[in-house]
């Protein structure tokens, strides 16, 4: 996926990215899909977790911290399954010396049924990792005034959801969506619940800077054809915000304005 000479990058805590297209690394059929469907996408980081993984090479498979590295793409840790303030942080804590980065996404889990984030301690999660020097991509609902809480302690980013994770069923409230884009001046990923490239062009066409993936590149039926239609789709909805588009109408415009009687149709008798 590459930028256009007059796109401006992606900028997250002051670090430039080429693409705008996140990819989880988790449920793929096998190592080398997962590293062919990296390779395709080409996107600005990858997610691993590390209650998924283990915390050390020879405790997880040693074939996927080989398999992370030979991606050469940054990687974001996040802090999935995490039920509490205290459990994330830790977490955390422990995914920065592991992967040796101060990047990571916030997961904070309120509801076990719908992967809901906590979103009554979120902030405060958020605080304490920033304070302790983490650049934090908090995954979190499409409500505005969570969103501006969590700017407001820090967070130069926010990656509100556009459905229950693994769902696939795209944007269920694009008005708060669309609310949400139009409110906040930081850069703001889609993340999770984004089934087709269709979604991610739609929210892309909304104005977000990106999308993070997983389960709809994992579970597609080739799911390195699908990371690359999802890198196409992210860009052409990029492309259409950046052009504008026309405005909606309520009646049928002509797109060909009829300027007098054609020649054909008098009556030369």
């Amino acid at each position: 996926m590459t930028l256009s000479s007059t796109d401006s990058p992606l900028v997250l805590y002051g670090q430039t990215f080429t693409s705008r297209l996140l990819l989880g690394t988790s449920r793929y059929p096998s190592p080398s899909v997962l590293e062919a469907a990296v390779q395709r996408a080409r996107p600005a980081m990858v997610t691993a977790s590390l209650r998924r993984q283990g915390s050390h090479p020879a405790e997880s498979g040693h074939s996927f911290w080989e398999l992370l590295r030979k991606l050469n793409v940054p990687v974001l840790p996040n802090t999935a399954g995490c039920h509490s303030v205290q459990e994330a942080i830790t977490t955390a804590q422990m995914a920065r010396e592991v992967f040796e980065t101060p990047w990571i996404k916030l997961e904070l889990i309120g509801d076990d049924y719908t992967l809901q984030p906590d979103t009554l301690n979120l902030v405060e999660a958020a605080a304490h990792l920033i304070q302790d020097g983490f650049q934090v991509l908090p995954y979190c609902t499409e409500d505005l005034v969570l969103c501006q809480r969590l700017v407001d302690v820090g967070c130069q980013a926010v990656m509100p959801w556009a459905a229950p994770i693994g769902t696939g069923r795209g944007p269920v409230n694009p008005y708060a969506l669309q609310l949400l884009r139009e409110r906040l001046p930081v850069p703001m990923l889609v993340d999770a619940g984004l089934g087709l490239p269709s979604h991610a062009c739609q929210v892309m066409e909304w104005g977000y800077d990106g999308v993070l993936l997983n389960t709809a590149v994992a579970l597609a039926q080739d799911p390195v054809a699908m990371a690359g239609a999802f890198a196409d789709a992210v860009q052409a909805g990029r492309s259409a915000h950046r052009a504008g588009a026309m405005a909606a109408q309520d009646a049928a415009q002509p797109s060909t304005p009829v300027l007098g009687t054609p020649f054909w149709h008098h009556d030369h008798a």
